[in-house]
């Protein structure tokens, strides 16, 4: 056993925020950021100033630069973007073997349609995997307010995995279906888009709770099609994830398309999965436009294919159906 019980490999918000929990549950925790001088700045301040400010990083975490020293750990938290994670894994392959290797990014990869944890297979074939995933902001967790996530992994150690990374404050519900927790937690972002821009170009929430809801049944067409069980859309990572994502401000997916309906410019230096996952959702499905409507109308706006009234009135415009179709 190393001297860290966690390993977190990315600095972002939701990597430190994870960390913290980490720590506050009495683990040691060794986080990585690939920055030295970020590294330097958060071991130096004990407070990741730039992405996570006002919140002090416990004794029991330390940071570093050096991939190694986090890699050392049993159990290693993957919270680098889901396009940036296959880099990660090819890089520095032989220090993360052997580790479980926790996917905990939402995406789909640009270029391959694979969702994250496929994403670590494919680039480290034989590796343990797990996804944790759910309705849960940085700011909440880092805080010490209750948050439930899913983890899903068909590893025969799941409930050893998940007595080992719950908290006080961070309930954890096992799921044995990585496949449909992954497309929920990729999907919702996608429509939490979708609802900003309806809020942003001043819709009304009636239209976004449509949106909302019709966007919900492309995520468990598409899950269902791929063989994902349909009762995984209805918990924590499906459903959950898409009421919290749809809903708040602090979604950064969902202040993107707030900022675009209402004709503003997004925010600079933010990570927002769900432009890719649209983007790559709709290239991995020939008949994106007729199964999966509010995604591939995302997409077509983000591409500046359609305007804002175009997207409405094509939307609008749809033969009328069966709800359950």
């Amino acid at each position: 056993m190393s001297a860290e019980q966690i390993g977190v490999i990315g600095a972002g918000a939701f990597g430190t925020a994870l960390a913290i929990a980490q720590a506050q549950a009495g683990r040691r925790v060794a986080l990585w950021a690939r920055n030295r001088e970020q590294a330097a700045d958060m071991a130096a301040r004990r407070e990741n100033v730039a992405r996570l400010p006002g919140v002090a990083l416990p004794d029991s975490i330390t940071i570093s630069d050096d991939i190694t020293r986090a890699t050392a750990a049993p159990v290693l938290l993957l919270t680098v973007p889901t396009q940036a994670l296959r880099g990660l894994v090819e890089a520095h392959a032989g220090a993360l073997a052997g580790s479980v290797l926790v996917v905990c990014c939402k995406g789909v990869e640009r270029g391959t349609g694979l969702l994250p944890a496929q994403v670590v297979a494919d680039a480290l074939p034989g590796a343990t995997t797990a996804v944790l995933t759910g309705p849960s902001f940085a700011a909440d967790i880092a805080a010490g307010k209750p948050t439930a996530l899913t983890l899903a992994t068909a590893a025969p150690e799941a409930a050893t995995l998940q007595l080992g990374l719950a908290g006080p404050c961070l309930r954890l519900y096992l799921s044995d279906d990585p496949l449909g927790a992954q497309l929920g937690g990729a999907l919702k972002n996608v429509i939490a888009i979708a609802a900003g821009l309806a809020i942003g170009a001043g819709l009304g929430e009636s239209a976004r709770a449509a949106l909302m809801t019709r966007g919900f049944a492309e995520i468990a067409r598409l899950a269902e099609a791929r063989g994902a069980q349909a009762a995984t859309l209805w918990g924590l990572s499906g459903l959950g994830d898409l009421v919290l994502t749809c809903t708040s401000e602090k979604s950064r997916n969902y202040r993107h398309g707030l900022a675009l309906g209402a004709g503003r410019a997004p925010e600079d230096g933010q990570t927002v999965e769900g432009v890719m996952t649209a983007h790559a959702i709709v290239e991995a499905n020939a008949d994106a436009g007729e199964v999966l409507p509010v995604t591939a109308m995302v997409s077509a706006f983000l591409h500046g294919e359609v305007g804002m009234d175009e997207a409405i009135q094509l939307l609008l415009s749809r033969p009328l159906r069966h709800e359950l179709e």
